[in-house]
């Protein structure tokens, strides 16, 4: 075999392993375009006792907004909590909490800082205080804002006593500031409508993200707290309940607004932090996942195959894949010259092809992601179809955030946020 056919097998047997690993999410794109009877959920058959938590630091410009939203809920008032961690704030986070009506721990550690600490903090506090009275814990960043039936939607789905955990419809409150915040907003539509709503329908595992999620108290007395402080905690609970069979569940009508980073530098440093902490992940748990899918397949175990997938560095593997085209384009000027023009076409056919079929894919899921959501996005129509077209660009800036995350430390950085919002409205 000359060098041309062993580039050729090279690059088609990649493709088709990335074809291959990723070609189940097509299964959920056809699902999330599909009406969606399999979300319908029963009326609850009583109200549980739940605990707002809020991870706070310098937020005293947002706070007080969300926790009047929680206030608001349609849910009786008894059943509800608000919680503050106040974590290593030097503003007035705390004594606006208080004012708003929340109960607010104060809490200062400069060696461990992050929202899993703050969240561990709280917990291991209310059980040594006897306040862990709770069926379950919302929990919320301070620049959220909440639908009024939030509470009542969540409490349907907990009802059912299937989840150790439920996530949320994730819109954003800021979706036209920007490329950068639209860019954000359709992310976390398509992760609603193309991943957790079919995984919900399919009876396999949702992911939890950030913020808007409840978790069965249970969960936490037994894990003794929240032991989760990688970079990105979140996915980090998200692996460890596909690892222990414990399945996490999705509720579309609990609907929270997030707002987004307007700033490249807000978002590089965020985004920057997700990058390393999927790297935490991926090396601390894709084993362990491998392991359990393969040791017993069953719709469990799908649920750690699903995780490895979201985890694993996908893009750093296409960018390899890449690399090693290109350099093979320069090496290949050291050879033979009737080599150099078939390597040259190979090579950089390749290399194109790819990064067309990756953009192209991108817009799709843009496309798509914003033409089922229209009614959701409360942007004028003609914004709605630009970031479309942005999408695809915002996505690609994270090629330079990966490599960078791959080789820089990273440390939670706080992300300021602005306070300024659409109109909530309630979710049709």
């Amino acid at each position: 075999m000359n060098v041309i056919q062993m580039l050729e097998s090279f690059n088609f047997l990649l493709a088709v392993l990335f074809t291959t690993i990723y070609i189940y999410q097509l299964g959920y794109l056809c699902m999330g375009l599909i009406r969606r009877k399999g979300l319908h959920v029963p009326e609850a058959h009583k109200y549980h006792r739940y605990a707002a938590v809020i991870s706070a630091r310098n937020e005293e410009g947002v706070i007080g907004t969300l926790i009047e939203c929680l206030k608001q809920q349609n849910y009786p008032k008894e059943y509800l909590d608000i919680y503050v961690v106040a974590d290593n704030c030097t503003d007035h986070t705390a004594e606006v909490s208080r004012r708003a009506g929340a109960i607010v721990y104060e809490r200062f550690n400069q060696r461990q800082k992050g929202k899993g600490y703050a969240l561990d903090y709280l917990f291991r506090t209310l059980r040594q205080e006897g306040r862990d009275i709770y069926d379950g814990y919302m929990i919320f960043d301070a620049d959220n804002l909440v639908d009024p039936q939030f509470t009542a939607e969540m409490n349907k789905v907990f009802d059912s006593g299937k989840y150790a955990a439920i996530t949320c419809y994730r819109n954003s409150s800021n979706f036209g500031a920007n490329w950068i915040s639209a860019g954000y907003a359709i992310w976390f539509l398509r992760e609603a409508r193309f991943l957790n709503a079919p995984r919900m329908m399919l009876g396999s595992n949702c992911h939890v993200s950030g913020t808007g999620f409840l978790v069965s108290a249970d969960v936490i007395r037994e894990n003794g707290g929240w032991p989760y402080h990688l970079l990105t905690e979140d996915i980090e609970f998200s692996v460890s309940c596909a690892l222990k069979g414990q399945r996490i569940g999705y509720c579309e009508k609990a609907v929270i607004y997030d707002e987004q980073p307007t700033s490249f530098q807000q978002s590089w440093n965020q985004r920057m932090r997700w990058s390393k902490g999927f790297y935490q992940v991926n090396s601390n748990y894709s084993g362990r996942l491998i392991r359990n899918f393969l040791s017993r397949p069953s719709l469990k175990s799908w649920s750690c195959y699903d995780m490895f997938v979201t985890v694993a560095p996908g893009m750093l593997l296409t960018l390899a894949m890449l690399a090693f085209n290109g350099v093979l384009c320069l090496a290949c000027m050291f050879g033979p010259e009737y080599l150099i023009p078939r390597v040259i076409e190979v090579s950089t056919q390749f290399i194109f092809g790819t990064i067309f079929n990756f953009y192209l894919g991108l817009l799709l899921y843009g496309v798509l992601t914003v033409l089922c959501e229209w009614k959701q996005i409360q942007i004028p129509g003609y914004k709605k179809l630009l970031y479309v077209f942005t999408f695809p660009i915002f996505m690609f800036t994270y090629i330079p955030i990966s490599l960078s995350a791959l080789v820089r430390k990273v440390d939670w950085k706080p992300i300021y946020h602005s306070g300024n919002r659409t109109v909530l409205r309630k979710v049709s």
